[in-house]
Order: structure tokens, then C-alpha cells, then sequence
């Protein structure tokens, strides 16, 4: 699968589990709120890191494509805590 290929498939799994999960607290995720903050890919896999554009929400995801497979795993993560360490 290629790059674009997979940010697109990544976006549209993301949205379709956040809407699906989101509850009445939220309005909808779209597809346009969301940017890649990183992107691999090794052999036949893709891994994707993405934020939402949204205020606050402190929503982050990761999306792998196990191209051996033919499956995507989502994981969401919400940011807990900045911590400033002064070096």
C-alpha cells in the first residue's frame, strides 16, 4: 500500500471508530481535522501517527497496516500531562 494510499485508509478508520464511539459529548471527527505527524513504511507495513486540529482535545492516534494480513490496528491515545524538564 502506498503512502497517501494508507493516510487515507488511516483517516477513514479513524473517523469511522471515533463516531462510532464518540457519544453525545463530542461532535463528529472529520477527516479534514486530522494531520500525520509521522509516517513509515518497512516491507510491506505502514505505521502513522496522527493528531486532530481540534482545541484541547488532546486526541492521538496510531494506525499500523499489517500488509501480510491485510488488517489495520487503531490505537487512541488522550495526552494526560505536559511536563516541562528545564536541561
Amino acid at each position: 500500500m502506498g503512502d497517501q494510499e494508507f493516510v487515507t485508509a488511516a483517516k477513514n478508520a479513524i473517523v469511522k471508530a471515533f463516531n462510532e464511539r464518540k457519544g453525545s459529548l463530542h461532535p463528529p471527527l472529520k477527516e479534514e481535522e486530522l494531520y500525520v505527524v509521522w509516517l513509515v513504511k518497512a516491507l510491506q507495513n505502514n505505521k502513522a501517527l496522527l493528531s486532530t486540529s481540534r482545541s484541547g482535545d488532546g486526541l492521538y492516534f496510531e494506525v499500523t497496516n499489517n500488509g501480510d494480513k491485510n488488517e489495520m490496528y487503531l490505537d487512541v491515545y488522550k495526552k494526560q500531562e505536559n511536563i516541562r524538564v528545564p536541561y
